[in-house]
């Protein structure tokens, strides 16, 4: 927990918000995309670009929750939002756990034929108990890590078509708690090297170190690529945490939810920051990592290693290849 004994954390926590639902500018006429919209963080996403004007698709797995949660937000828009007219919210099918999925979802939405200004890759896991993918992988790296990798890289195309464009990632302070070394590449699937939060730190540095290096890549595009960690929300994203920390450990971690965390529509301010904020651009904020609210912060050093961005980078590449059906 080294961001604990790190003042300029501390300094930046004490801040305050930086950004509010009344600071997102009118997005009519822009098209954002939300994975993992149907609850939580992604929900409040989506109802909060809808609600401003964005034309929202949303990336989830199943069909059934997301079209109900469409429908809610829809009325929630209409509530909060009287002004903004019929909100135009979308489903699109994708399975992160599956490499062939998350492929053929990004050529699903190209076939749409619609420009892409926001892509906000939102959805995860964390501390599921050890299993493999889909293909073959850590599950907790593959959907939280591969999978929004590969969607994403799906999507670069009509992103850069649609510039000024955004893509947020969303990681987390968890990836503070990354194996020795960062990403173990030779162990991922070795369950005995590391446990549920580790395995899970490890993603959040995933999403880090990605970040990070497809932001470089893009420094001449008006693409802006940052990092959000949305901080303690009362989200699912714990809902198998009894496999982590045990009955007892569930119920304090449960209650502390309840007393401590945001909820989801505090809590998606951040990404809701870099997706939508006027100052991303103005001041040409890329490849930042920002924490609550919308406040920015340097993640650990080893996030910052750009060897270890290119090895990343080019181990998820070598495995998509190799599990990419032609």
């Amino acid at each position: 927990m080294s961001f604990v004994k790190k003042s300029a954390f501390w300094k930046t926590v004490c801040k305050g918000p930086q950004y509010s639902h009344d600071k997102v500018p009118s997005l009519k006429g822009k098209v954002a995309l939300v994975t993992g919209a149907n609850t939580g963080l992604g929900y409040a996403t989506m109802v909060s670009l809808a609600g401003h004007g964005a034309h929202v698709i949303a990336a989830c797995r199943s069909e059934q929750r997301a079209t109900e949660a469409i429908e809610k937000a829809k009325q929630e828009i209409k509530n909060k939002y009287p002004n903004a007219g019929e909100p135009q919210i979308e489903f699109l099918q994708l399975d992160l756990n599956d490499i062939n999925n998350s492929a053929q979802a990004a050529r699903n939405f190209l076939n749409k034929g619609l420009p892409l200004h926001i892509l906000v890759n939102n959805s995860g896991i964390a501390n599921t108990p050890f299993s493999l993918s889909v293909d073959g992988i850590e599950q907790q790296f593959a959907v939280n890590h591969i999978g929004h990798f590969v969607f994403t890289m799906g999507l670069l195309p009509r992103i850069k078509e649609s510039q000024p464009s955004r893509i947020v990632v969303l990681s987390s302070l968890a990836h503070e708690f990354h194996p020795k070394g960062g990403i173990d590449f030779e162990t991922i699937n070795d369950e005995n090297v590391t446990s549920n939060f580790q395995r899970y730190g490890r993603s959040k540095l995933a999403n880090l170190l990605f970040a990070k290096a497809l932001a470089r890549r893009l420094k001449d595009e008006r693409v802006y690529v940052n990092i959000a960690h949305p901080g303690y929300v009362a989200t699912e994203l714990n809902r198998q945490g009894e496999a982590t920390f045990g009955k007892i450990g569930t119920k304090i971690v449960d209650g502390m939810t309840k007393v401590v965390a945001m909820k989801p529509n505090v809590g998606a301010l951040t990404q809701l920051y870099c997706a939508t904020s006027p100052e991303i651009e103005s001041k040409d904020i890329r490849g930042k990592y920002f924490i609550p609210i919308a406040n920015q912060l340097d993640p650990n050093p080893i996030a910052f290693d750009e060897d270890l961005q290119e090895r990343l980078w080019s181990w998820t590449e070598n495995i998509v290849l190799e599990k990419l059906k032609a």
